[in-house]
């Protein structure tokens, strides 16, 4: 039997297998409120036959949002905008569905990549003000974030859970919390990011502290039988920033927590000193050293994972629990048809589509024959 292709448990949630559908921004939401370029996008990932469907990173506040156009759960606008798109989709599919939370933190106030992706002015009609642990730019020749006070921490961790309340609501099934890329739970963690000489710096201790008190907050407020993750970057590939073995640390702490998943991507804080060496899978070393070293912590793998037989190896051999695929999907939406195929197994499709299997490949969608006029 394919392991890709068998189930997995996350708390009470059970995934049908163990391909996951990557967050994926696509920076097309009206005040944060999703359009109906979601309900297309989204629509068509519910039916890949993926074992879970992660709706993109959702901001917890205006201010969190990297660009004007990304999507956020801060209003009763945006969740009544939401709730349209995910009723219409649970129509027709039984794939459970997760959300990522986050904020953007210094990375925020920005134009949408295909406008350049630069950082927007405050006092441009389209800016605000981007915060961050230190008063630190992004990028060279940016205008740095400005640090946030305690009270602003505070604020982000009460965001944090009037989203995670607002998800339940929804009926979403799982939470992430985005820790990774650069983005304000990340640049807290990394020294290169954070210059703090409060409780929230210096110390690995002191820059866990926010993601581990949203952590818990969160967990309070989000029912024990749904799982809640947590995506990181393993390391910044810089010399002297976050690293692999740091993130072992954050995630025995998560595990004691009721952590149900990591999700370990790489890099992003850093854009102009990272030195990474991309690859098939350049990110699953990270993955596995993680999983051998925090056993009973499930770990999903990220990264250039394109083959079925790549993806089933990961598996099959250990290195993590679930793989996650964000442009294969976007490029091949069905990709996970095609790796059932390639595997020897089988996957449900909607009844639509059975007709529409290869002769040499005619029982991968569940159904042999279907009549016709």
């Amino acid at each position: 039997m394919s392991q890709l292709f068998s189930p997995i448990s996350l708390a009470g949630l059970t995934l049908a297998n163990r391909i996951v559908v990557s967050p994926m921004c696509q920076y097309s939401a009206v005040d944060g409120d999703a359009q109906d370029w979601h309900l297309m996008h989204l629509g068509s990932l519910a039916i890949s036959g993926a074992g879970m469907l992660v709706i993109e990173a959702t901001a917890t506040s205006a201010e969190g949002r990297i660009t004007p156009g990304c999507l956020g759960l801060y209003s009763d606008s945006n969740e009544a905008a939401l709730l349209r798109v995910l009723g219409a989709i649970r129509a027709h599919s039984a794939i459970p569905i997760a959300m990522q939370i986050g904020h953007a933190g210094r990375k925020a106030s920005s134009e949408e990549p295909w406008n350049g992706g630069g950082l927007i002015a405050v006092n441009a009609p389209r800016g605000w003000q981007p915060l961050g642990p230190s008063a630190l730019a992004q990028l060279p020749g940016e205008a740095p974030a400005r640090a946030m006070t305690v009270a602003q921490i505070r604020d982000v961790v009460a965001q944090f859970v009037a989203t995670a309340q607002r998800a339940q609501r929804l009926g979403i099934e799982a939470l992430e919390l985005h820790a990774a890329h650069g983005y304000l739970l990340h640049s807290f963690l990394s020294p290169l990011a954070n210059r703090r000489d409060d409780a929230y710096g210096g110390s690995l201790e002191n820059r866990m502290r926010l993601l581990l008190e949203i952590f818990d907050a969160v967990r309070a407020v989000w029912p024990a039988a749904k799982p809640l993750g947590v995506r990181i970057s393993a390391s910044d590939w810089v010399e002297g920033g976050w690293d692999v073995d740091q993130s072992i640390v954050l995630a025995g702490e998560l595990k004691a927590r009721g952590c149900n998943w990591l999700d370990c991507s790489s890099g992003g804080v850093a854009p102009a000193l990272q030195k990474i060496t991309l690859g098939p899978g350049y990110q699953v070393p990270f993955a596995a050293a993680i999983r051998k070293a925090v056993p009973g912590l499930p770990i999903m793998a990220v990264g250039l994972i394109t083959d079925p037989h790549q993806a089933e190896e990961i598996i099959a051999s250990g290195r993590a629990d679930m793989v996650a695929l964000a442009r294969g999907l976007l490029y091949n939406p069905r990709w996970p048809w095609h790796a059932a195929a390639a595997l020897g197994t089988s996957i449900p499709a909607p009844k639509q589509y059975w007709r529409c299997a290869p002769r040499e490949f005619p029982n991968v969608l569940g159904q042999v024959k279907t009549g016709a006029r």
